[in-house]
């Protein structure tokens, strides 16, 4: 699968896989990461478009990927705009799967089936192809490293990885408390995946239900560029499943 065909939900999760276990780090709130991801890659896809802190579709039109469709026709049903809080907090059970699935059938990860405590059949997942994460994680460094501005893919990436809490995955111990504090600074690159962002960590902070005030100065209600991150408190919201058609 080339690079141009990579999506931002599939990014986040090869980044959340644990190369040593097989497990995806920060499984819960990698669900809601996962559903914001979506909203990111279709709005890179022209497909939707925030409006303040909510999400409207101005483009029905299909991508051509099932997963993402199915998420833009559950948009398209709602008729009008959408809080980006109640979207990624609501109904979608099993997506980390559907996308677990997904890369597996594009050969990027295989399965591993094994039991755990000898009892209970359980199913790792190991990258196939080690090039294709190095170089997702190479993106994140880069930006980290140099301080420039990155395209707007890895700024939402980097906005996401850290709203799920991979940064402690990603650049663990006190040697990578400066990479993890730069990787959130990163949100300001990229509106829309600031957006999703701090959709993320308010489900998880359980404020889901307040609208986000606008910014200073009259702003949309989306967040300020400088404004500080909410700690993820992993605190997931219910999920229903988007299966791929």
């Amino acid at each position: 699968m080339g690079r141009s065909r990579r999506t931002i939900p599939e990014e986040l999760l090869l980044l959340a896989l644990d190369p040593a276990t097989g497990t995806t780090a920060q499984p819960q709130s990698l669900d809601l990461g996962l559903a914001g991801a979506q909203l990111v890659e279709l709005a890179l896809a022209g497909r939707i478009a925030p409006d303040g802190d909510r999400i409207a579709v101005v483009m029905p039109r299909p991508t051509g990927d099932p997963t993402l469709d199915s998420a833009l026709e559950l948009l398209r049903r709602r008729g009008s705009p959408v809080r980006a809080v109640h979207w990624i907090g609501g109904p979608r059970l099993g997506l980390r799967q559907t996308y677990l699935s997904h890369l597996e059938r594009c050969g990027m990860v295989h399965a591993v089936e094994s039991q755990m405590c000898g009892v209970l059949p359980t199913t790792r997942y190991q990258a196939t192809d080690t090039a294709i994460s190095r170089e997702i994680r190479a993106r994140l460094d880069s930006a980290i490293r140099t301080g420039v501005p990155p395209d707007p893919r890895t700024a939402a990436l980097a906005a996401l990885a850290h709203a799920v809490g991979l940064g402690k995955h990603l650049y663990p111990g006190n040697e990578g408390r400066s990479s993890r504090s730069r990787l959130r600074d990163l949100i300001r690159h990229d509106p829309m995946g600031g957006l999703v962002a701090h959709a993320v960590m308010d489900v998880q902070n359980g404020v889901a239900a307040q609208p986000r005030r606008a910014t200073a100065g009259g702003g949309t209600g989306r967040p300020a560029a400088a404004a500080p991150m909410r700690s993820a408190a992993h605190r997931p919201g219910p999920m229903a499943r988007v299966a791929a058609r």
